[in-house]
């Protein structure tokens, strides 16, 4: 059974189930169609949303739109410097990519989008945890910015949280120190209807139950509904 105690201090002065503070700020890019820099802590990620016209050719002519995603972290945004992905995105890139694609277009109606394509960039400019859940919680606050907050092609509030289990403990919104320690890892995208979108659980050196699993899920779905809060009160203030 994991426990949750109310008393436990995280590195951070932060409690269990006490997400980072958010930020946003919009409109960082003018030549994007929507843009802002969310800060998850002292993770930051800049999102921005480019609209052309050109639908994949797999789309023409079905009066639909298709929404996809890049992802990338500049060579400083690490303790260490990394290289840029100049040809071939690895392996961790494309996959963070198309969870971010999948994330945006479930919170979408493609067909109320009309044949347009969005293109959604999503550069880490400071990595301390969390740089894919930051990177989805940003880029719905930039699609809106792009779109228009009463776009009907904009159905559903998307957002999503990272969950961990460090010596027992459910833990909200892991910061690097934590993730690299954690012996259950947990990445939950969730949509403001709570119905979920994607759950990615990993145990490392320790198998997690049903129990732990629901446990995580529920810390999740609290922590989402602030972030819906946080995202909508960044957007009225555009």
């Amino acid at each position: 059974m994991v426990s949750t105690p109310s008393d436990r201090v995280r590195p951070d002065g932060r409690q269990p189930h006490e997400p980072r503070p958010i930020h946003f700020q919009l409109g960082v890019q003018r030549h994007a169609n929507g843009s802002c820099i969310v800060s998850l802590g002292e993770t930051q990620v800049l999102c921005a949303v480019s609209i052309s016209e050109d639908v994949p050719r797999w789309l023409e002519g079905q009066g639909r739109g298709w929404l996809t995603a890049e992802y990338n972290m500049l060579p400083a945004s690490t303790n260490t410097r990394s290289d840029r992905d100049r040809v071939l995105a690895a392996g961790r890139t494309k996959e963070i990519q198309r969870l971010i694609g999948r994330s945006l277009r479930a919170a979408l109606d493609l067909h109320a989008l009309g044949e347009q394509l969005l293109t959604v960039d999503c550069d880490v400019l400071n990595a301390d945890g969390g740089t894919r859940t930051a990177a989805v919680i940003g880029s719905y606050v930039a699609l809106v910015s792009a779109l228009g907050p009463d776009h009907p092609a904009l159905i559903q509030q998307v957002a999503a949280i990272s969950i961990g289990i460090h010596d027992s403990v459910v833990l909200t919104d892991l910061n690097y120190e934590e993730d690299s320690s954690a012996h259950v890892d947990c990445n939950i995208v969730g949509l403001s209807d709570s119905s979920l979108v994607e759950v990615q659980a990993t145990a490392e050196g320790r198998a997690f139950t049903q129990t732990q699993l629901a446990d995580m899920l529920g810390a999740a779905q609290s922590a989402l509904e602030d972030i819906f809060v946080a995202q909508r009160d960044a957007l009225a203030q555009k």
